[in-house]
């Protein structure tokens, strides 16, 4: 079972809540967008400048994690070539790069980071798609959206997470998604410092599971009578009493990332939103427990020691039978060689057994490949 703190320190939204202004452009939701690529694509660069091949092994992960994490992170720094490029195309001024820090300390709390932003990633998309009004920057943004999914999707396996934890993915909005984000900028350039302002932050405590009490804690509650649970296309309420909410029973709370705010109402608007969000992981059964307590070096768990440790032993299970059957492969083309029989093989099997005889032995696990890159896309001025 998990115990669950993911405090504000990372980003997402309420799917109801209201713009802060009813004149944004899409100008103004590509730039948000490219914001939040600047800060995922500098949170990679920085975190594989720090944690090399050893590092990663000694977090319990293979080279070939690594690998694709590296993948991801040409990924991000791709849509932000793509976004500046559309946005300048569109007589635009992209925003730039800010200065940033990431609460991780070593490889693993590091990838603890990259599910919860991956997951604000896919989101983000979600919640911006409705107010795009171009068909041409929609479709540009849902290109981007596909790929957030699979880079949130591997990083949850990878964390010994549900890859697909929910049928529906949580839609989010600007506001709440700075509330999350400012903790993570330390300096921007004039004029690309996030264009909207956040709420108060929120910070929960307990296991999230249903009918679970679940601590509640912000600089301000004042009015605060409501938690609201933000989980896929849902939104539940509780009632907040003594800085506790219980966690809904009606089913509506799915698996994943669960979305808390409170406020003064029975609904999540920008006037009734009194602080958060905070991000929170659904408590499911069979799920391998992943602490995410990655302030500090108790990041890691024995679970996920001993699942790491399950997966290596598979690993290394398939590649000694990958060796073997391409050992015996080679034997018996040598004695059929040897002894000119080769000529009598049916050579509709050679294309069966020359790839196995020259296939790599790839370290496991390798079933996903790396994210496809979004391709260039010329968007017409709005």
């Amino acid at each position: 079972m998990r115990s669950s703190i993911i405090a504000t320190t990372v980003l997402l939204a309420a799917p109801s809540m209201q713009q802060a202004a009813s004149n944004i452009t899409d100008a103004d939701i590509l730039n948000f967008a490219l914001t939040l690529e600047h800060l995922e694509a500098a949170f990679y660069s920085q975190g594989l400048a720090k944690y090399d091949a050893k590092a990663f092994s000694s977090s319990g992960f293979g080279d070939d994690t690594r690998k694709k994490i590296q993948a991801i992170s040409d990924d991000e720094t791709a849509h932000v070539t793509f976004l500046t490029a559309a946005l300048t195309a569109a007589g635009a001024t992209p925003v730039q790069a800010c200065n940033y820090t990431f609460p991780h300390v070593d490889a693993k709390s590091f990838l603890a980071v990259s599910q919860i932003l991956e997951g604000v990633g896919v989101s983000a998309y979600l919640g911006a798609a409705g107010s795009i009004k171009n068909a041409a920057y929609l479709t540009a943004a849902a290109t981007i959206l596909t790929v957030e999914a699979r880079h949130n999707a591997y990083v949850r396996l990878v964390n010994g997470e549900s890859p697909f934890p929910t049928a529906f993915d949580t839609p989010v909005d600007p506001r709440a998604i700075v509330t999350l984000a400012t903790p993570f900028f330390t300096g921007c350039p004039n004029g690309s410092a996030p264009a909207f302002q956040g709420f108060p932050a929120l910070n929960v405590t307990g296991k999230l599971t249903a009918g679970s009490s679940i601590t509640v804690a912000s600089t301000n509650t004042t009015g605060a009578t409501n938690c609201a649970f933000l989980s896929g296309l849902n939104t539940t309420f509780s009632t907040f009493a003594d800085g506790k909410c219980q966690v809904p029973t009606d089913g509506k709370v799915g698996g994943g990332q669960v979305y808390v705010l409170l406020t003064s109402a029975q609904n999540v608007t920008d006037s009734s939103t009194i602080a958060g969000p905070a991000i929170v992981e659904m408590d499911t059964a069979g799920a391998t427990n992943f602490t995410r307590s990655y302030a500090s070096t108790s990041a890691s768990s024995d679970t996920s020691g001993a699942s790491a440790v399950t997966v290596g032993a598979f690993a290394i299970l398939v590649s000694t039978l990958t060796i073997s059957l391409t050992i015996f492969v080679q034997v018996a083309c040598c004695i059929l060689l040897v002894s000119n029989l080769w000529n009598d093989i049916d050579f509709e099997l050679a294309p069966m057994i020359l790839p196995i005889l020259h296939a790599p032995h790839p370290e496991l696990p390798a079933s996903v490949s790396p994210c496809p890159r979004p391709s260039s896309l010329a968007l017409p001025s709005s």
